[in-house]
C-alpha cells in the first residue's frame, strides 16, 4: 500500500487549515508529478466530502458529466448541469444537506482543465464561492492543478470577482534529499548516500520518477531503462511537462533550451538579447512562470551593494537537465548510462549537478556551518574586472559580518587541494573583496561528498559541509 512520506510542513499546514473556525478557499499548485493529488487524498482519506478531476483535454461537456458524476457520489439525484452555474448550484444544494456537519471539504483536482474556451466556469466558482460557501464557517474549499501558471493568474492572483477570496495557497516543492532517502529506504532501497546523490542529481525529488524506480537493480541499470531503453519512459515525460504545465508552451521551452547550455546562467538582459525579446512585462511572465514551476531559480547578485533586481536565472530541474545533456541527442544504446560509467562527461556532469544539489539545499548548508539562527544573504557573484572572468556560485553573508565563500565540489574520496587550485582560489577571494569593498571576513568553505584531504594546500579552508549535512 502506498503511503504519505515527508511533507510534514505541508500536512501540519493542511490540518490548521481544516480544523479553523471559518471557511477557507486553498489553492496548491506546483510542478507536473510533484504529489499534490497524493498529499490531499492521502492525507484526507475518508474526509472529503465531494471529490472530482477534470479531465485533461476534455470538453466542456466531458468535465461537466465529471462533476455530474461525483455529484452523485455524495447524494445529488438532479438533472446533469448543462452549465457550471448549474453544477455549482446543484453543489451547493447537495452539501447543505450536510451543513451540520463541522467541516464540509470540496476537493477539485485539475481544475484548469474544467476551464475551457467561453465555459464561465471561474465567473460561477466566483459565485459559488462569494455568494455562499464564503459565508458559511465549515466550508472547506481545495483547489489545485499542474498547470500552474493558470492557478495563479486566475485564481491566487484573479483581478474578477475571487480577487483576494484565496485564504491560503500552497507551493508543492520537490522533496529534499531527506525526503528522497526516507522515500527510498520506505520502498526497501539498499543505496548508500552517494547513490541516493547520484539519484538526486538526476531525477531531483520529483516523487513519481523516484517511483519508477526498481530496487532490485542498481542505479545505472534503473538509468537505462528509464531514459536510454527503447519506449523509455522518462524520455517521453519532457514535451508532456511542458504541455501539462503551459497552454502555449513554445516560449517556455526557449528560455529552458538556453538556459540549459548556460550552467553558471545568465540575467534578464542575457536571456532577452540571446532570444531577441524585450525585457519588458512578457518576457519577466515567462521567467515568473518558469520559477513557479521550480525549473528555475533567480539567484541575487553583488557589486557594492546585493542586486535584487538584475539577479543571475539557472536552469535548476534536475530532470531537465539530464534529458537535455544527453537524451536530446539521440543514441541507439540502450545501455550508455552503464556504458559510459567514470568517463570523462560523467564525471564532469556529476560535478556541475553536485553545485545544483547544493544550491537546493541551503538551509541545511547554513545548519552546518551553525548559522541557521543569524539573518543571512545569499547570493552569486560575478568578477567585472578581473582579466580571467571569475564566478562564485554562492556567497553566505552573515550579520555577524562573516562571508562564507562557497566551494563546491564533488569527489568519490576525500577531496584533495592542489597548490594550482590554492592559488585560483585565492585570486578569486581577492577579486571578491577587491569589487565588493566587503569589510566582512572571508571565511573559504568547501562544500564536498566525503571530506578534505589534509595537506600543505588545505590550511586556507576555514569550514567543510559534508554531504552528510546535506541529508539534514
Amino acid at each position: 500500500m502506498k503511503c504519505l512520506i515527508g511533507r510534514e510542513k505541508e500536512k501540519r499546514e493542511i490540518e490548521k487549515f481544516i480544523n479553523s473556525d471559518k471557511s477557507e478557499f486553498i489553492a496548491i499548485y506546483g510542478r507536473r508529478r510533484i504529489g499534490k493529488t497524493f498529499l490531499v487524498t492521502q492525507f484526507l482519506k475518508g474526509k472529503i466530502d465531494f471529490d472530482m478531476t477534470g479531465i485533461i483535454g476534455g470538453s466542456k461537456e466531458d468535465q461537466l458529466m465529471s462533476f455530474c458524476i461525483s455529484l452523485k457520489q455524495c447524494g445529488y439525484e438532479g438533472k446533469l448541469p448543462t452549465n457550471w452555474f448549474e453544477a455549482f448550484e446543484a453543489l451547493k444544494f447537495t452539501l447543505q444537506q450536510r451543513q451540520s456537519q463541522k467541516h464540509i471539504i470540496i476537493f477539485i483536482d485539475e481544475l484548469p482543465c474544467l476551464d475551457t474556451p467561453h465555459s464561465g466556469m471561474t465567473k460561477a466558482l466566483d459565485l459559488f464561492w462569494n455568494g455562499w460557501a464564503n459565508r458559511q464557517n465549515n466550508i472547506k474549499l481545495i483547489v489545485c492543478g499542474s498547470a500552474t501558471t493558470w492557478i495563479i493568474d486566475n485564481i491566487i492572483d484573479n483581478h474578477g470577482g475571487l480577487h483576494n477570496r484565496i485564504t491560503h495557497e500552497m507551493h508543492i516543492q520537490p522533496f529534499t534529499l531527506r525526503e528522497t532517502e526516507l522515500f527510498l529506504t520506505t520502498n526497501k532501497f539498499k543505496w548508500n548516500r552517494l547513490t541516493i546523490c547520484q539519484t538526486y542529481m538526476i531525477l531531483g525529488g520529483i516523487p513519481y520518477y523516484l517511483s519508477l524506480l526498481d530496487n532490485s537493480l542498481g542505479l545505472p541499470e534503473n538509468i537505462d531503462r528509464l531514459f536510454f531503453a527503447k519506449d523509455a519512459e522518462l524520455k517521453k515525460e519532457y514535451d508532456r511537462l511542458f504541455a501539462s504545465l503551459f497552454r502555449v508552451p513554445q516560449s517556455y521551452i526557449n528560455i529552458i533550451q538556453l538556459l540549459s547550455e548556460k550552467k553558471k546562467g545568465l540575467t534578464r538582459t542575457e536571456i532577452s538579447n540571446a532570444l531577441s525579446k524585450e525585457t519588458g512585462g512578457h518576457l519577466s511572465k515567462l521567467l515568473i512562470n518558469l520559477e513557479n514551476c521550480d525549473f528555475i531559480r533567480k539567484y541575487n547578485i553583488k557589486d557594492k551593494k546585493i542586486n535584487t533586481k538584475n539577479g543571475i536565472y539557472q536552469l535548476t530541474d534536475f530532470y531537465i537537465h539530464f534529458y537535455n545533456e544527453f537524451c536530446k541527442k539521440a543514441t541507439t544504446d540502450e545501455h550508455y548510462w552503464t556504458n559510459s560509467l567514470n568517463s570523462p562527461k560523467q564525471n564532469s556532469w556529476y560535478g556541475l549537478a553536485f553545485e545544483r544539489l547544493c544550491m537546493s539545499h541551503i538551509p541545511q548548508i547554513k545548519k552546518a556551518l551553525g548559522v541557521e539562527r543569524i539573518h543571512t544573504e545569499y547570493y552569486s557573484w560575478r568578477s567585472k574586472e578581473s582579466e580571467t572572468p571569475a564566478q562564485i556560485d554562492l556567497v553566505i553573508e552573515r550579520a555577524d559580518h562573516i562571508n562564507n565563500i562557497c566551494e563546491i565540489k564533488y569527489s568519490k574520496a576525500d577531496y584533495s587541494i592542489s597548490a594550482e587550485e590554492e592559488r585560483r582560489l585565492q585570486n578569486r577571494i581577492n577579486d571578491f573583496e577587491e569589487e565588493t569593498k566587503s569589510r566582512n571576513a572571508t571565511h573559504l568553505t568547501l562544500i564536498t561528498t566525503f571530506g578534505l584531504k589534509a595537506n600543505s594546500h588545505s590550511s586556507e579552508i576555514n569550514n567543510v559541509v559534508l554531504m552528510d549535512d546535506l541529508f539534514t
